[in-house]
């Protein structure tokens, strides 16, 4: 008699789980009901801006695999049917259909809970203006792609400038609107420590990107049409004809912390390495709905990042079906950009070393993405973390112009491998004139970092 496996969740963790399960059990084996409350599975919501942008043509670039896909590998995917409660013991939930009503339970034998995250959305007066806008689906693109286009006026303010926030402030630009972007934080990039994040902000006003730091929004100002016509914070109004919301986001667990699933200090699940929620034999969670491991400071942490999603969903689905895999953790690698200025981090910011009680030393350096004296080599800024007793590298940020971003990943191999800044002086890195000088950045770093190290006894 074969089992019943429920998906509640139809992108990146939900359906990475259903199809590896697909894989490993045949359909007379195991039954895959998926639910998903949008008109999109498995898609790309990190591609949004680049889409609105125009970068990507077309929105259906940014969809990996279609309903349809999905359900000729006997995956059964129910479409625009959102979950509604999640009965634990009864091991049921029930649904609403949002096109008719009709609402229903199902069993299962198993539970996949990837819910993914939901954007921070403040209660402000004239948050639901028409020309407010929130960029978290492929529907929320869509919706401001056809403001933009009925929108006589080009002035756009963006709220946060966090990845989503700058990576929207370029879009706008490259549309022709003068962009605005306000911050409640003091430089852009939070994920950033402030020293770096004021080198974001300088190359985002001479890009004519507006920045406005310590800023918070107090209302939403609207016209006799009651559409957007300004942002309000304590001391300024910011004229707008579209305002795009980039705020940040919170793990969407409403339903499981309903349920009595456990939560964590972020409000997202806490799993197992299984990704099995933990006290839950037959329940496991993935995805921006879940708390990870950081491999670095030793703390559980939201980071909602389609790169972990996938991976959870692939370890989920392996453990569903049959076989076994584990998600150990993460050291907080993330990349962005505004225009041609790259932004990169991995590991912790002094901040975070601080409240895990941890003694450190810093260091920045500035070098270039190639030999200095070949044609394009462009300027870029690392800055490098290492526990003050051992040496042991505890977090890398880098600010720069073309191939500065992904010499982050050396930092954060070397972070998951628990290696001392001396150890990283050593790797046997690629060099030749073109691609790097003769000691890359990330290197001169750990030098660097090594003589503070060794000065600090």
């Amino acid at each position: 008699m074969s089992e019943r496996l429920v998906v509640i969740g139809g992108d990146a963790a939900g359906m990475s789980a259903a199809s590896q399960a697909r894989r490993l059990k045949a359909p007379g084996e195991l039954e895959i009901v998926a639910f998903e409350r949008g008109h999109f599975t498995s898609y790309s919501a990190c591609g949004i801006p680049y889409w609105v942008g125009g970068d990507v043509e077309e929105r259906d670039e940014l969809i990996a695999r279609t309903p349809e896909e999905h359900r000729a590998r006997d995956i059964d995917l129910r479409m625009r049917t959102e979950v509604t409660e999640l009965d634990v013991p009864g091991q049921r939930v029930r649904t609403r259909d949002l096109e008719s009503g009709t609402e229903a339970w199902t069993g299962f034998d198993k539970l996949v809970v990837a819910t993914g995250a939901r954007p921070l959305r403040p209660r402000l007066p004239g948050i639901d203006a028409p020309g407010v806008h929130g960029v978290q689906t492929l529907d929320d693109g869509q919706a401001l792609l056809d403001s933009l286009e009925r929108t006589e006026g080009r002035r756009a303010v963006v709220v946060g400038a966090g990845y989503i926030g700058v990576e929207m402030a370029e879009a706008l630009l490259n549309r022709g609107y003068e962009v605005t972007v306000l911050n409640r934080g003091e430089q852009p990039m939070a994920t950033l420590d402030p020293d770096m994040g004021r080198l974001v902000h300088r190359v985002m006003d001479g890009l004519g990107i507006r920045t406005v730091g310590s800023s918070a929004v107090t209302k939403i100002l609207t016209d006799e049409d009651r559409r957007v016509r300004a942002v309000a914070t304590d001391d300024a109004e910011y004229p707008a004809d579209v305002v795009v919301l980039g705020m940040g986001v919170v793990p969407e667990t409403t339903l499981a912390g309903a349920a009595g699933l456990p939560l964590g200090t972020y409000g997202g699940l806490l799993t197992d390495l299984a990704m099995r929620v933990r006290g839950h034999e037959n329940i496991w969670a993935g995805g921006d709905c879940v708390e990870v491991l950081d491999l670095v400071s030793g703390r559980e942490r939201h980071i909602a990042l389609g790169t972990h999603a996938n991976k959870h969903g692939q370890v989920i689905g392996s453990n569903v079906g049959g076989g076994y895999a584990t998600f150990p953790g993460v050291v907080g690698t993330a990349v962005s950009k505004v225009c041609d200025l790259e932004i990169a981090r991995t590991g912790l910011r002094e901040k975070d070393a601080r409240e895990v009680g941890l003694r450190y030393v810093t260091v920045t350096i500035e070098s270039t993405s190639r030999a200095g004296y070949y044609p394009g080599a462009a300027p870029m800024t690392v800055k490098m973390l290492a526990e003050r007793r051992t040496g042991r590298l505890l977090g890398v940020q880098i600010v720069g112009r073309e191939g500065a971003a992904k010499r982050v990943d050396i930092a954060a191999v070397a972070l998951t491998a628990g290696m001392t800044v001396e150890q990283m002086t050593a790797l046997d890195l690629g060099y030749a004139p073109p691609f790097s000088p003769v000691w890359d950045p990330v290197l001169i770093a750990a030098r660097k970092a090594m003589a503070a190290v060794r000065s600090a006894g």
